[in-house]
């Protein structure tokens, strides 16, 4: 039987508040455990919510950058369930009045073509606790630390139709809750993590399948990994005559499967009911616009200027778009040298190769905008040949961030390295006619290459004159020996 797979995304992104939700209680990662913990994050008795107005414009931002319909009256419910990482029995979340409404983005499928996927609906909530399982001699232990960071929880239609739609489609929303400042994405801390509803059904009928839930999903490629062995596991189960159980599942990225965790529960299981401490939120047209205008360039926006304005690649100009930091980067490095294809050919080259074997952020690298700027300007002034600039650029990664971090750190390489290329067509003929009288049987065989073969003769002569002398400049001993070679037959 052929199949449709069937995909929706729950993604959850902690929202880049300094307090949480409810509380005043830090929201800073990497604290001891326990310890940013107060007595509204933990629900004790007496004490009372009051709402953190940042997190409202968060969410707000985000709903306007997908064009979604935002609410002006939203409402808090509670949300029971028990389970040792809530110490409050409950969760406070938007059930039927949330704070975004329908919405949508697009993404690029493999073909090139562009697919609208409908966000259903973005709502305000509190994040939970989180368990340790090391270090307690085979025990777990709780964290509470995390209960209260302010959530918003972004649910799409299910829309997707492969896992590699469904990764395109999170790391759209990577890019555009970072570009907007409002969760840092850092996939590997739990900023930012999604659930995956898997389901299948026979190609041609309307109705869903059931569903399972692969739970707390926290990189690109496990996204696409644990939707693929989710399927082949559905589709094997369904081929020989079994049903699927709704069921909330885990994904084991060593193993590469997934596992049950709980069978999945429905509305009516958690007694929603409105939260009885908590007024509704109301806002009106004026709060909208505010928050509109600190709206940044958006990913699609920037990529499409990049191409207009730039004349970059549609691929250049989407790889350098998809993340706001190298964005930066990038336009800044574009216009010290006032061109932004060779910055692009940097930035995506050398720039992305160095992150990727550091394995570091942009803002961590230790070449600044300024200085790749100033390295690019010798390139273009031909005081640097391409490998001198790498020469270069490489000293200023392995220096790190030690001396001058500025332009004149630069050029002090550049004299110190001996790099300097040689453009004087005087000085360079002298070495030509040296290199020339050194090999004669090489001369020899160059005039007797047919005239439409002759410049791939010239290679060795090449090769020859640049390292006779270190740093000379390619397209002016080129040049010169041409003159020299015709001069001689």
């Amino acid at each position: 039987m052929e199949w449709e797979v069937v995909i929706g995304l729950e993604i959850h992104a902690q929202l880049a508040t300094q307090s949480k939700i409810f509380s005043g209680a830090s929201t800073a990662y990497g604290a001891d455990a326990n310890t940013q913990a107060c007595a509204v994050d933990l629900g004790l008795p007496g004490v009372l919510p009051v709402f953190n107005e940042a997190a409202l414009r968060m969410a707000v931002k985000f709903g306007l950058a997908i064009d979604a319909d935002i609410g002006k009256r939203s409402v808090f419910d509670r949300k029971n369930y028990f389970y040792p990482d809530s110490p409050k029995g409950y969760q406070t979340t938007q059930l039927h009045h949330p704070i975004v409404g329908m919405g949508h983005i697009d993404i690029e499928l493999d073909d090139g073509s562009i697919k609208r996927i409908n966000v259903t609906r973005a709502h305000l909530e509190e994040d939970a606790g989180k368990s340790v399982h090391e270090g307690f001699g085979g025990m777990s232990g709780i964290d509470l630390n995390r209960a209260g960071t302010p959530l918003v929880e972004i649910v799409s239609e299910p829309e997707l139709r492969s896992s590699k739609e469904a990764s395109a489609y999170f790391k759209k929303m990577h890019s555009i809750v970072t570009y907007l400042g409002i969760c840092d994405g850092d996939l590997s801390q739990g900023s930012m993590r999604c659930d995956c509803n898997v389901s299948l059904r026979p190609k041609g009928q309307q109705a869903f399948g059931t569903r399972t839930e692969i739970k707390n999903v926290n990189s690109f490629r496990n996204v696409e990994r644990a939707i693929d062995v989710e399927i082949e596991r559905q589709m094997d189960v369904l081929e020989d005559g079994g049903t699927i159980t709704q069921e909330t599942r885990l994904y084991d990225a060593d193993k590469n499967e997934t596992r049950s965790m709980r069978s999945k529960e429905v509305e009516n299981d958690y007694r929603y009911f409105p939260c009885p401490d908590l007024l509704p939120i109301i806002i009106d047209d004026d709060y909208i616009e505010a928050v509109r205008g600190t709206l940044p360039e958006l990913p699609d926006a920037k990529r499409k200027r990049f191409v207009e304005q730039h004349g970059l690649s549609a691929n250049d100009a989407a790889v350098l778009a998809s993340n706001r930091a190298l964005a930066d980067y990038f336009e800044a490095v574009a216009q010290a040298v006032n061109d932004y294809q060779l910055a692009a050919n940097w930035v995506q080259g050398d720039v992305s190769a160095t992150l990727n074997r550091l394995e570091i952020s942009i803002a961590e690298l230790p070449v600044n905008a300024a200085q790749l700027g100033r390295i690019l300007q010798l390139i273009k002034n031909s005081t640097l040949n391409n490998g001198g600039a790498k020469e270069v650029f490489n000293a200023l990664v392995e220096a790190g961030t030690a001396g001058d971090s500025g332009e004149a750190q630069v050029d002090t390489l550049v004299d110190s390295m001996g790099l300097k290329q040689v453009s004087d067509s005087g000085a360079i003929e002298g070495i030509v006619a040296q290199v020339l009288a050194d090999n004669p049987k090489l001369v020899e065989g160059y005039l007797n290459t047919p005239v439409e073969k002759r410049g791939k003769a010239m290679g060795p002569f090449i090769g020859l004159t640049r390292k006779a002398a270190k740093g000379v400049n390619p397209q002016v001993v080129m040049e010169v020996l041409k003159k020299k070679l015709e001069e001689l037959g």
